[in-house]
């Protein structure tokens, strides 16, 4: 347990110690970026949009009726009607979840797979 706590303080101290670092560099006015590694990260993760077809390919894929899909979405069954009929388009973040799903299908279904409860 000590041994474990030692490690703790450590770690934390290394934090207070770069933090401080970080503080003077910034009242210093020296430019951030030669002092410490800077990184800009760009996602690429516009999401598809879907169409009624593409819905039902996505949830087809998932071998899971629509009441299952919706669940498994977080949205109503009526709304996946809605989407698999046309008259209503999923939102932005339904779409990036079903490309998630198109991805890699076998893993959403063994995702899908755990989450059942038999009654």
């Amino acid at each position: 347990m000590k041994n474990s706590m030692n490690k703790k303080s450590s770690l934390g101290s290394r934090i207070v110690e770069r933090l401080e670092g970080f503080k003077n560099a910034l009242n210093s006015g020296s430019k951030i970026s030669d002092r410490f590694t800077c990184r800009k990260l760009k996602l690429e993760l516009e999401p598809t949009r879907y169409g009624p077809k593409e819905v039902k390919r996505t949830r087809k894929l998932l071998n899971a009726s629509q009441a299952l899909f919706a669940k498994f979405l977080g949205v109503s069954a009526s709304t996946v009607r809605a989407w698999e009929h046309g008259t209503n388009l999923p939102s932005a973040m339904a779409c990036r979840f079903m490309d998630e799903i198109r991805r890699d299908p076998e893993h959403w279904i063994e995702r899908l797979k755990s989450a059942v409860v038999y009654k």
